[in-house]
């Protein structure tokens, strides 16, 4: 009987969802397998099932195409994160009706792409008795045992040309433009385009950050000639002994949803020095658009050693960049801890040799 392998996007969408379908689609086709898409999430394994056939000559597109075609979600009966990062145990009820779903539809494997969140659902469900492969997406990079996950290129891409576009906006104003960008708990973002623009401030959550540096920063640059100052701000930057900046009202069954540090910042700013300063909020612009170059590559490895781990049945692992080479990791290794930017780390000291201010 021809092998069926589903494929599963969860969590929130960014560039290269639909370049992993494709690759899995393909590579699975040329085994003789079926693939088959799960709409919505895991929530398409319930009843009433939701599925989506993927005929390869359907499928060339999708290598350049952002979003997912299959859907996903990152609310609902499927969330394992609620507060900061905290995870969460799905019901025991709701686990067995998962995998009652998969065995309906004659699934051999089912391919789970998504970040922590979604990765963490997919190892309860390799535990329940599913066989079950991961492959780690999301911009924030915040994934522990790959050095990077997709999406995280074509984020930092956009964030890197809205710094350039800052850069001569700020100096036609004399003005202080504080960019605010993605990443959550990981400062992976910020520091990345941040550098790559020549930010002049780089404010990620790993270093909680004071005022008097970034005022100290602004008057030594005045004093060079340079009436302008661009600051790079991770949503999730906070300052020496306060909390995380949220945007919404956290509730028991999501995450917190952060954001507002960015304006915070131009204000006080504007107030202790007296220059105008704003602040552009990236936000979802860094998670739509087409995949970059590097994220296309990585993405279809991804997608095709994702096929091999269901060919070796080595259920219960995830897809990693290793530098080198695609191989897997088990996915306790992936879940257990989140992978934060190195305060004394190349991208930390590359920046202070620089002179960039750090907030510290």
């Amino acid at each position: 009987m021809t092998q069926r392998i589903g494929i599963v996007t969860g969590g929130g969408d960014c560039p290269g969802l639909n370049t992993v379908i494709r690759a899995v689609a393909k590579a699975a086709n040329r085994r003789g397998w079926e693939p088959l898409g799960i709409v919505g999430g895991y929530e398409g394994l319930l009843e009433p099932q939701q599925t989506r056939r993927l005929v390869v000559r359907e499928l060339d597109g999708l290598l350049t195409r952002g979003g997912t075609i299959l859907g996903t979600a990152n609310r609902g009966k499927f969330s394992a994160k609620v507060g900061h990062g905290e995870s969460r145990d799905l019901p025991r009820d709701l686990l067995d009706a998962t995998l009652e779903g998969f065995r309906k539809l004659k699934l051999s494997a089912l391919v789970s792409i998504g970040g922590d969140g979604s990765l963490s659902i997919a190892r309860q469900m390799f535990r329940h008795g599913m066989p079950i492969v991961g492959v780690p997406k999301t911009i924030d990079n915040d994934l522990a045992g790959t050095i990077f996950t997709f999406g995280f290129e074509s984020a930092v891409d956009c964030a890197t040309d809205a710094v350039d576009r800052l850069q001569t906006t700020a100096e036609s104003h004399n003005r202080v433009m504080v960019l605010e960008v993605m990443g959550r708990y990981a400062g992976w973002i910020a520091i990345y385009a941040g550098v790559a623009g020549g930010a002049d401030v780089i404010l990620i959550p790993e270093i909680p950050f004071e005022y008097e540096p970034i005022v100290r920063k602004i008057s030594e640059r005045q004093k060079q000639g340079k009436q302008h100052t661009i600051v790079v701000a991770a949503e999730g930057a906070r300052l020496k002994g306060g909390g995380f900046v949220t945007s919404a009202q956290t509730t028991g069954t999501g995450e917190a949803r952060l954001g507002g540090i960015g304006n915070q910042i131009a204000a006080e700013l504007q107030q202790r020095t007296g220059k105008e300063s704003r602040c552009c909020v990236l936000g979802h612009l860094q998670r739509g658009g087409r995949p970059g170059t590097f994220d296309r590559v990585l993405c279809t490895a991804f997608g095709t050693e994702a096929v091999e781990l269901v060919v070796r049945q080595e259920f219960g692992r995830m897809v990693s960049f290793l530098g080198t080479h695609v191989g897997s990791v088990p996915l306790d290794e992936a879940v257990d801890t989140l992978k934060t930017v190195p305060t004394h780390g190349g991208l930390v000291q590359t920046a202070r040799a620089l002179g960039v201010c750090l907030g510290d």
